[in-house]
């Protein structure tokens, strides 16, 4: 039940947030807004930044133009008007701003609402441990004691060359976006990256400017880098209903059309607004196909990169510094002074890939069954991992389904972990309207 005045007048009085990243900033904020209190935690502390937004390069950039960041569904130039009030050099709408600076923003956003609703927002540094009914036991003991969960714990580290699994200490850096990891590498090392996508992209970048001087191979299955956005965006294509609504065969050879007739940036544009509803009309086998035939392509074009970033990265392709190949890892070996990396390729075993580091830029390592967390609630069917392994099964309104199908009323999933039922659920644009999906149906329990 509500009030006359929106706020909660059921029975929920708080919830216990698990991740002080995006997601789970602007949920305490939404729900401090409907009058509902709640415990955000996180392990570090760095409330509101989360992986992605606690980068101190300004180099690193968004990979959605400001226009389309406000952190508030509705509010479409809330973090424009922040900008202009902020750092008015940085304010351009189409443009695209530090992540660091959108870190900030986020702060100031969590920041105003607890001053304007004091007391529903506590901030608890700690590492949640274990989800206990509707509350949250911590790994150093305390109890968080809450009327329902919400699981925002973003992206997990890659785990493609895990130093701790592979018996590599000291040249495999596993996390490179753990405090420090690129300190180790000198100005003139080689280093071999395994992935090419974004995160390969962040790396070669922050080296550059930390004044690198040496040689990067990045190898991936496909070998396949970001797009680029353009400039300014092309309109978006509204899409067939051959591309929505026919035979996945059909649909691939539609989408391949359009694109010939109006670009593919036009394409995918248009796709936005209908990709999760196409995912979670999908059967299992549809999306099986799509997750390991298509998956690569579609990461490629639907997450671009700024433009600038882009010329940066041909910059040093064309000049000899990075070399993107395709193929597949055999083993990973260490050396006195480096790592040494066999791969294999169609065609046969080419010679491997030597560099003094390797860091794994394969991207977030989600595995929920062996998960601190999730991990528990699937082996005791309070929660079940959907068929492609990709996350816990949840309801429209992002409720963990047990192992019998029944939702959850008071175990919510939000941001990263939930692509398994939503797929889009990495963009500010697509967690923003799942974060008014799970406050809503916080406010609604009795």
């Amino acid at each position: 039940m509500t009030g006359a005045d929106g706020e909660k007048t059921g029975t929920v009085r708080r919830v216990a947030i698990v991740g002080g990243g995006f997601s789970g900033a602007m949920l305490a904020v939404r729900l401090a807004e409907r009058g509902i209190a709640s415990a955000l935690i996180d392990r570090t502390g760095a409330f509101g930044l989360g992986v992605a937004y606690s980068t101190p390069f300004d180099g690193h950039l968004l990979n959605v133009r400001s226009n389309r960041m406000s952190a508030v569904e509705g509010r479409t130039h809330d973090f424009v008007d922040w900008l202009a009030a902020r750092h008015p050099d940085r304010a351009d709408p189409e443009g695209f701003a530090p992540r660091r600076l959108y870190g900030r923003y986020v702060q100031d956003r969590l920041a105003e609402a607890e001053a304007a609703r004091p007391g529903l927002i506590e901030r608890v540094t700690g590492e949640a441990a274990s989800v206990e009914g509707s509350s949250v036991r911590l790994a150093d003991g305390r109890m968080i004691e809450a009327d329902a969960v919400v699981l925002a714990t973003g992206n997990p580290a890659p785990r493609t060359a895990d130093p701790r699994q592979d018996g590599l200490p000291g040249r495999v850096i596993g996390d490179p976006w753990a405090p420090a990891a690129l300190e180790q590498i000198g100005p003139d090392d080689d280093v071999v990256i395994v992935g090419t996508g974004l995160t390969m992209v962040d790396m070669v970048l922050w080296l550059q400017a930390r004044g690198w001087r040496g040689r990067a191979t990045a190898l991936s299955r496909r070998g396949l880098k970001p797009r680029a956005h353009l400039a300014r965006p092309d309109p978006p294509l509204p899409p067939t209903d051959v591309l929505t609504r026919a035979p996945a065969s059909r649909r691939l050879a539609e989408a391949r059309r359009l694109a010939a007739d109006g670009g593919w940036r036009r394409v995918m544009e248009g796709l936005r607004p209908v990709t999760a509803g196409l995912w979670a009309a999908a059967d299992t086998g549809a999306r099986a196909r799509f997750v390991r035939h298509l998956r690569p392509w579609w990461d490629v074009h639907r997450h671009r990169i700024a433009e600038s970033i882009s010329a940066a990265i041909e910059a040093l392709e064309a000049g000899g510094r990075l070399t993107v190949v395709a193929g597949r890892v055999r083993r990973i070996d260490r050396t006195a002074d480096g790592v040494v990396l066999h791969w294999r390729r169609t065609g046969g075993d080419p010679p491997p890939l030597t560099g003094h580091w390797l860091l794994d830029c394969t991207g977030p390592g989600h595995d929920p069954a062996k998960d601190a967390l999730t991990g528990p609630l699937i082996a005791s069917g309070r929660a079940r991992l959907d068929p492609l392994g990709l996350g816990l099964e949840l309801d429209p309104l992002g409720r963990a389904l047990a192992v019998d199908g029944t939702p959850d009323g008071r175990l919510f999933i939000l941001g990263p972990p939930a692509r398994a039922a939503f797929w889009e659920t990495i963009a500010v644009p697509d967690i923003r309207k799942r974060i008014e999906d799970v406050t809503r149906a916080i406010g609604e329990i009795e």
